[in-house]
């Protein structure tokens, strides 16, 4: 079979009204968050739990997704720039020779998105009383793999995230980076793969191992981490301290423990509710 290389230069605005434009990347983050709605709600329409407790918990998701995937950027691959730039932590603004420029938020990391919505869901649990942590954990990462699919898709239109030169004619050529030579899509293994843990999930759930406290949840990590860290190969360095600890990327010094904690809950004695 025959493949050749994909030339990649999309703008990544959908559209503007004025000065305010609406960007692909954000755009697949409310895709996200909408169908992790859908999907939480049949869960509970299903499991006969009460919906008024829904909207509570999608704002919970929402605010400690972003919020955590953003500081994971700064703490883990960004803090030699943020710690001269405070202000831009938690605001869409980037400092220029011109002043500041909204921006957007474009570093956002998804080991610190998993941080983020485990101290949210801890947090929501204590108004949540009608099943344990571990139900609703397992019930969360049915919408969370594939709204992390659709976020990958975000990276790919706005060309960032990207994988190593691929050294032949197959790839990805983002030209709007100022290239030639094709990459692999890295962004599009990822999304991809992160697709088929949402398929393997949603099958699981139908059957009795949904009952079995924490497995989802350990398959969930053990899976998608795994995925991570087997792409991390193929992408290019996205900074952090993998300079300090060597042999691997940040990102897949991150995934290590989460993949270990997966095989853990999949493996350990579980209580059946």
């Amino acid at each position: 079979m025959y493949f050749t290389k994909i030339d990649w230069a999309p703008s990544e605005t959908l559209f503007k009204i004025g000065s305010f434009g609406v960007h692909y990347y954000s755009l697949m983050f409310i895709i996200a968050f909408g169908l992790g709605y859908y999907l939480m709600k049949k869960i509970f329409d299903e499991e006969k739990i009460s919906l008024d407790y829904l909207e509570s918990l999608f704002v919970y998701m929402v605010l400690s997704i972003l919020l955590g995937a953003r500081l994971g950027d700064v703490f883990f691959y960004s803090w030699d720039y943020y710690q001269d730039h405070i202000i831009e932590i938690l605001l869409p603004i980037r400092d220029t020779p011109n002043g500041y420029t909204f921006t957007g938020f474009r570093g956002l990391a998804s080991h610190g998105a998993v941080i983020g919505s485990l101290i949210g869901l801890y947090l929501y649990k204590m108004k949540f009383k009608e099943r344990s942590l571990l139900w609703l954990l397992d019930r969360v990462t049915i919408p969370v793999a594939v709204g992390a699919s659709f976020v990958r898709l975000g990276n790919f239109f706005n060309s960032e995230i990207v994988g190593k030169y691929s050294s032949t004619n197959f790839g990805v050529v983002f030209l709007n980076r100022g290239e030639s030579l094709p990459r692999h899509p890295a962004q599009l293994y990822e999304a991809f793969g992160y697709l088929v843990l949402f398929f393997l999930l949603r099958q699981v759930y139908k059957t009795e191992k949904k009952n079995r406290e924490g497995y989802l949840i350990g398959l969930f990590f053990a899976g998608m981490f795994t995925i991570r860290f087997i792409i991390e190969f193929l992408k290019e360095s996205q900074g952090g301290f993998e300079d300090v600890l060597g042999i691997l990327s940040t990102g897949q010094w991150l995934s290590i423990p989460l993949i270990i904690l997966g095989i853990y809950f999949m493996v350990r004695p579980q209580k059946t509710v």
